[in-house]
């Protein structure tokens, strides 16, 4: 017998234009976004080629603490910048109330708190329905004389962005400071993170496996959408990098959010094959597809978008090719910069 089916969005991506943390690292430290970038970089590195042991994807959230701490940012700062920065993809708002009405709803994000917080402020999503990573960079004050030193070691890292380089400054010089014990309290919400806040959710509710919608789109939603996979849940990348497209079974290419709710609903309302069998018909006819299914009337606009979003079951033949377009169009979306990170 079919459970009740759930569904679990990513944010950043899925749902926001914004990379919340590059923006903040952007706006309040000094070459910060360049400075961003190359963190982010050295985080994949340590992900996806060297697979560190207990390593969580989406640490570059703890690496930047101590810099943001040196640039006298707070609590507050990050309260404030992120609720005058929420920058909805079109058609998020009614994508999240529309599936939350229909179906129990969750976000599991990588972002801190206070934007994830912000968005449910703007959006009107239940801020008990979140996961996120914690942080509260008020809770130790940064000593005096380490300041200058971290404001010393970002710029060395703007300028030598080498991979040994960087795991010099981290893991051998910031990890012997005060400082340091802000980063270690930090557990980023990413990778098995997000995995294991799926299986919280599940726990809690009595959910199974196979009754999951996961959509993400980056190298923090791997574990989350192979667990969706291998379960024969639906696994969505929305916009995704490589990393999301190659542990996702649907790829979905697009400027709104209403195709998310009409797999969503599809789902919700009969089963996975049948939103497999949606796809295929979509892609052959999409009027007759959202006839055949009953697609809410809300959602008929879509056809009327130019070009339509592109909807694809992805196997070994298309695999490149929707990697391609999916991260060219990740980067015209969310700007080079965020679309570029992993």
């Amino acid at each position: 017998m079919l459970g009740k089916k759930f569904f679990v969005s990513d944010c950043e991506g899925p749902i926001s234009i914004n990379d919340n943390a590059f923006e903040i690292s952007d706006y309040f430290i000094e070459d910060g976004g360049k400075f961003f970038e190359i963190i982010s970089k050295y985080d994949d590195v340590l992900v996806d080629i060297l697979k560190r042991r207990e390593y969580i994807a989406g640490s570059t959230l703890k690496f930047i603490v101590p810099f943001l701490k040196a640039y006298r940012v707070t609590d507050n700062d990050i309260i404030n910048f992120s609720n005058e920065n929420v920058d909805l993809i079109p058609g998020a708002d009614e994508t999240l109330n529309f599936i939350n009405s229909i179906m129990p709803s969750f976000i599991v994000s990588t972002s801190y708190n206070h934007y994830i917080n912000a968005l449910c402020n703007k959006t009107g999503f239940p801020y008990t329905n979140t996961y996120s990573t914690k942080l509260n960079i008020d809770y130790i004050d940064i000593d005096p004389d380490e300041i200058e030193l971290i404001k010393d070691y970002k710029n060395l890292i703007v300028e030598n962005p080498s991979f040994e380089f960087l795991d010099n400054i981290f893991f051998k010089k910031i990890s012997k400071l005060k400082i340091a014990a802000l980063m270690d309290i930090i557990i980023p919400i990413g990778g098995e993170g997000k995995k294991a806040a799926v299986e919280d959710i599940m726990y809690k509710y009595g959910f199974n496996a196979e009754d999951l919608f996961y959509i993400g789109d980056s190298i923090t939603d791997v574990q989350p959408l192979k667990f969706a996979n291998d379960n024969h849940g639906i696994s969505v990348s929305f916009n995704g990098n490589e990393y999301a497209i190659k542990e996702a079974e649907i790829a979905v290419i697009a400027d709104n959010t209403i195709i998310t709710s009409v797999l969503a609903d599809i789902f919700n309302r009969y089963d996975r094959e049948n939103v497999i069998k949606f796809i295929i018909s979509y892609n052959e006819d999409p009027k007759k597809a959202f006839k055949v299914w009953n697609v809410n009337p809300s959602h008929l606009d879509i056809l009327n978008t130019s070009p339509l979003p592109e909807v694809k079951i992805i196997n070994p033949y298309n695999i490149k090719s929707l990697i391609d377009k999916s991260s060219n169009f990740r980067k015209k979306l969310r700007g080079k910069s965020i679309g570029g990170l992993g």
